[in-house]
């Protein structure tokens, strides 16, 4: 997340769509995902994520995607036949991943309308950025809903390990509380002390490294974005095992070692992260025997009141700081980003004979 203090300018949201289009057609993609990768692109940056905005999904498609063998462009999905009715499994043929997310994000909530839970589970997958944004998404349009993924590569070592064998494997929760604070709680974090997002962003600010947070080729804990080989799990063990949940579910859907993931060998294993889709609907959870006769909307404020209450008032809610970034972001009046960024973004345009960015054409945010 962004410091107030930070100056950015003011890039229109139709500005920054055109050139992430034209970026993922250049490289082969279909009009489908040019368009859902320029909508998440959009979506993350609106809400202050500049981790996984569309500088990192190009950055990941250079490395382990349409370019590596990783992510094939205009990809059909294959749905694959299943006993159970609320459950759907997904061989998305290494599909882009924004596309893939949205997707099957959008059927949970089919099969939560119809029987009160929905899940889809996919394999052969291709990074999905901040399974953040799928969470809050649906949760705006009134559901509870969670994601995880496994990362395209091992770059987190096990508590009280020195070999990078985990992913970053974030965890995504979505909870439909706009009538009751107005904004969707979203908890969302990868199980790494910090993403390798997160690591990028700072070398291209120029910053460093929280302590704690990742180590160097010799195994050393480094503060320097430049020297990162491996990230290291938050909470010790308890951070282990989130991480641990996520490749012990993509193990059950499908994946093969952790340690293969975006190799691309041609030695017939698999290659792949693996996601997991779940939404559920409100009433299929309510007893519908509230205190004082309350809604179940009500109800969740009391909680929240009840918890933030006393001298925790100052006390940050998840999802606040994304929800008062897209406020800040519409009070701008477009997307804002560090001029460090805009040079970047104009990188990827000289890649595809694209525009560039004039940064004299752009406000900047007034303070």
């Amino acid at each position: 997340m962004n410091s107030q203090a930070d100056q950015f300018y003011i890039v229109p949201e139709a500005i920054h769509n055109e050139l992430v289009r034209k970026a993922y057609e250049s490289r082969g993609f279909n009009q489908e995902e040019c368009e859902a990768a320029a909508k998440f692109s959009a979506y993350a940056t609106t809400h202050g994520i500049r981790t996984h905005n569309a500088l990192k999904a190009l950055h990941l498609d250079d490395l382990f995607g349409s370019k590596a063998g990783g992510c094939v462009p205009a990809a059909k999905i294959i749905k694959k036949e299943s006993r159970f009715a609320a459950s759907e499994v997904w061989d998305c043929q290494f599909k882009l991943g924004q596309a893939t997310a949205y997707e099957a994000m959008e059927r949970c909530i089919e099969l939560a309308e119809k029987y009160g839970i929905g899940q889809v589970s996919v394999d052969h997958a291709f990074h999905y950025l901040w399974g953040g944004g799928y969470v809050m998404d649906a949760a705006k349009k009134g559901y509870f809903a969670y994601t995880n993924c496994t990362a395209a590569i091992t770059e987190v070592v096990p508590f009280m390990g020195s070999d990078p064998t985990l992913g970053t494997n974030p965890h995504s929760w979505g909870f439909p509380t706009m009538d009751s604070i107005g904004y969707p709680i979203v908890i969302d974090w990868a199980t790494s002390v910090i993403a390798m997002g997160r690591v990028q962003q700072l070398k291209r600010e120029g910053k460093s490294l929280p302590a704690g947070a990742a180590v160097d080729q010799n195994g050393e804990e480094t503060l320097d974005p430049n020297q990162v080989a491996a990230l290291k799990p938050f909470g010790a063990h308890k951070g282990y095992g989130l991480s641990l949940i996520n490749e012990l579910v993509a193990a059950f859907i499908g994946a093969s070692k952790p340690t293969l993931r975006s190799r691309h060998l041609e030695d017939g294993d698999k290659h792949t992260p693996n996601f997991y889709f779940q939404v559920i609907h409100p009433e299929a959870l309510s007893s519908k025997d509230f205190a004082f006769g309350r809604s179940q909307s009500e109800n969740v404020k009391v909680v929240l009141d009840d918890i933030l209450s006393g001298g925790n008032d100052s006390c940050l809610v998840p999802g606040q700081m994304e929800a008062d970034f897209a406020n800040r972001t519409a009070a701008a009046g477009g997307l804002l980003f560090s001029e460090n960024e805009i040079l970047e973004f104009n990188h990827i345009a000289e890649q595809i004979n694209a525009d560039l960015w004039v940064i004299s054409d752009f406000s900047k945010e007034l303070k």
